[in-house]
């Protein structure tokens, strides 16, 4: 049986980004507009964002946001108080410009360092229909 790679998921962890970007649920919703339509996946609904308050745990809250493309999805989560974010940009389609994702997380949130990974989704995945 052939196989092929399902997908490539891409995450970004920034540090000391700037405050006020990542304060901001109408700034992380612009990006969660912006980034599919610049990408050319198609956003199957308008994405959502979230204040998810502090946990009392390392979590000192923040802005939670995804969009659902029909080639998988894109979700910010944002921390202000520790100045990080994390993100993850996950398709089902190859050849993934990674290097201009992470400039743009970079730039967009003034981001001083970013930590990422990257995956290839469903190695394994049929080429053709089994079932």
């Amino acid at each position: 049986m052939k196989t092929i790679n399902f997908g490539e998921h891409l995450t970004i962890d920034g540090y000391n980004g700037q405050v006020k970007s990542l304060n901001s649920k109408k700034f992380v919703l612009g990006c969660l507009k912006e980034l599919p339509k610049i990408l050319s996946m198609k956003a199957l609904a308008k994405p959502e964002v979230y204040f998810a308050p502090n946990n009392h745990l390392k979590d000192p809250g923040g802005w939670s946001g995804f969009v659902v493309v029909a080639e998988s999805h894109i979700s910010i989560h944002t921390f202000p108080g520790r100045r990080f974010l994390s993100a993850d940009v996950y398709t089902c389609k190859n050849g993934m410009d990674t290097e201009f994702i992470k400039n743009y997380f970079k730039e967009k949130f003034n981001l001083q360092e970013l930590e990422t990974h990257f995956i290839k989704r469903g190695t394994k995945y049929p080429a053709n229909n089994i079932a």
